[in-house]
C-alpha cells in the first residue's frame, strides 16, 4: 500500500498541531480547515459550518459545568459573547493561524491573513476538522484549552448584554419599532479598515453614529451611544416613556 501523500506533513502543519494538541490522521483536513475560498476550490467553508455548531456543543457543555445556578437566559449570554468574532479571532492569533493560511496572492497582499472574519471562520473550521479527525473530545479539548481559564475565572453576572441586544430590548419593551443600522463610510485598507455606522431609530427620529474595526463593533457603538441617549430622555414628562 503507497503511503499517504501527507504522511510527512509540512513544518508550518506540525508547528500548529502541537499548538493544538492533536496530531491529524488526515492531514488533509488540517489543510482544508486553513485554506480560504480565495485559494482553490477545495477551501474550509464547509468545515467552518460543522465546527460553528461544535463550538456552540462545546462551550454550552463547559458552560453548564461552570454555571450550575444559571439559567438558560444567563448561558446564552455569555455563550454569545465567546462564540463571537472578537473572541473567535483572539483565539486564532494564540493559534499562530495567520502564519498557516492558506490564501490567493491578491488575498494575501490585502492583508487577508490579519482580517478578523478570516481569521475566525478558520478557527471554526478547525474545529470542525479535529471533530472529523478526533471525535467530540478532540474538539472539545481545544474549546477547554482556548476558553477554559476565562470561564472558570469568572462569574455570568459580569458578561453584561450587549449593547445591540440591550437597546433592542429596551425598545421591544415599550412598543417601539427595533433600530436599524446602515454603513455610512468605510477608511482604511481592507486589513485595517474603519467602518462608520449609523444606528436609527425612525419611530422616534433619532439618529447616532459609532465607529470601529469591524462592522460589528461599530454597530455596537453606535447602539452604546443611542441607549445613552434614550436612557437619558427616560424621565417624568419626556414624549419616550410611556
Amino acid at each position: 500500500m503507497e503511503p499517504r501523500p501527507d504522511h510527512r506533513p509540512e513544518p508550518r502543519l506540525d508547528a500548529l498541531q502541537q499548538r493544538l494538541g492533536h496530531r491529524f490522521a488526515d492531514v488533509s483536513l488540517l489543510q482544508r480547515a486553513l485554506t480560504h475560498r480565495s485559494f482553490g476550490a477545495d477551501h474550509n467553508e464547509r468545515l467552518e459550518f460543522l465546527g460553528d455548531a461544535v463550538l456552540a456543543m462545546a462551550v454550552s457543555a463547559l458552560l453548564y459545568e461552570r454555571f450550575s445556578a444559571s439559567d438558560e437566559g444567563d448561558l446564552t449570554r455569555v455563550r454569545a459573547h465567546l462564540v463571537r468574532e472578537d473572541s473567535l479571532h483572539r483565539a486564532a492569533l494564540v493559534l499562530g493561524l495567520p502564519e498557516a493560511l492558506r490564501l490567493s496572492e491578491g488575498e494575501a497582499r490585502g492583508g487577508g491573513a490579519q482580517r478578523p472574519s478570516i481569521l475566525a471562520d478558520a478557527v471554526e473550521a478547525l474545529l470542525g476538522a479535529l471533530y472529523l479527525d478526533g471525535g467530540l473530545p478532540a474538539a472539545t479539548r481545544l474549546v477547554r484549552a482556548l476558553f477554559g481559564e476565562l470561564i472558570s475565572s469568572t462569574e455570568a453576572d459580569s458578561w453584561s448584554k450587549d449593547a445591540k441586544t440591550e437597546l433592542q430590548e429596551w425598545l421591544q419593551a415599550r412598543k417601539l419599532a427595533v433600530p436599524s443600522y446602515r454603513i455610512l463610510a468605510t477608511r482604511g485598507q481592507a486589513h485595517a479598515q474603519t467602518f462608520e455606522v449609523e444606528c436609527a431609530v425612525p419611530t422616534l427620529g433619532l439618529a447616532e453614529q459609532g465607529e470601529g474595526r469591524s462592522r460589528r463593533s461599530a454597530e455596537q457603538e453606535a447602539a452604546r451611544r443611542m441607549l445613552g441617549r434614550l436612557k437619558a430622555s427616560d424621565k417624568p414628562g419626556s414624549p419616550l416613556r410611556n
